[in-house]
């Protein structure tokens, strides 16, 4: 029901646990068993007090995940996402705005149950004016020219921020903005990160 980026439990000692516990390993054995992967792998990671634990694995860009570490991608990603799918170099690095990232998840009345479609929404426009914000649409359709609900989780508030309060508030004060019947959406989004 949302993200936030950067994660301050993934200082570097523990991103490189990650990538060699997890990932790597991950990868070459599905080269063992031939089927080299290349493409987005994003692994969905628990850190726990053991260290991490894999929740999933998905072949694609999720939401709100990408949602919220995207804009702090300081390249082009065309160029890389390229080079992946003709099988050219890639760089050592790839560069990272310092900026924070908050993304807040707008759902339906009802969801994650059952929840009605067709709700007018108003405001979108209004809540992208605010500085550093944008809105993606995820279960949102156009009936008669009007925007309305079309899905569950409906749309994700994303902001910047030069730390993640500042993006926090940003996010919070754009998803204030939008107006739908049963809207509803967390709270306490990156919690965790601000009581560090």
């Amino acid at each position: 029901m949302g993200a936030y980026s950067p994660a301050p439990v993934l200082d570097s000692a523990m991103i490189e646990r990650i990538m060699a516990e997890i990932v790597r390993p991950t990868v070459a054995a599905m080269a063992k068993e031939g089927a080299p992967f290349a493409g987005c792998l994003y692994a969905g990671l628990m850190i726990t007090s053991d260290g991490p634990k894999v929740v999933e694995f998905n072949c694609r860009f999720g939401d709100p995940e990408s949602q919220v570490v995207l804009p702090r991608l300081d390249a082009d990603l065309l160029p890389l996402l390229d080079a992946v799918a003709r099988g050219g170099a890639l760089p050592d690095a790839v560069p990272w705005r310092s900026d924070a990232s908050v993304c807040v998840v707008m759902a339906s009345g009802g969801y994650p149950g059952a929840y009605e479609t067709g709700r007018s929404i108003a405001g979108v426009e209004d809540a992208e004016t605010v500085p550093g914000a944008a809105v993606f649409h995820a279960g949102t359709a156009r009936r008669d020219g009007v925007l309305v609900t079309a899905g569950g989780r409906v749309l994700a508030v994303q902001a910047l921020g030069p730390d993640v309060r500042s993006a926090v508030d940003t996010a919070y004060a754009a998803a204030g903005r939008i107006r739908f019947e049963g809207a509803h959406y967390r709270r306490d989004i990156a919690r965790r990160a601000l009581a560090r």
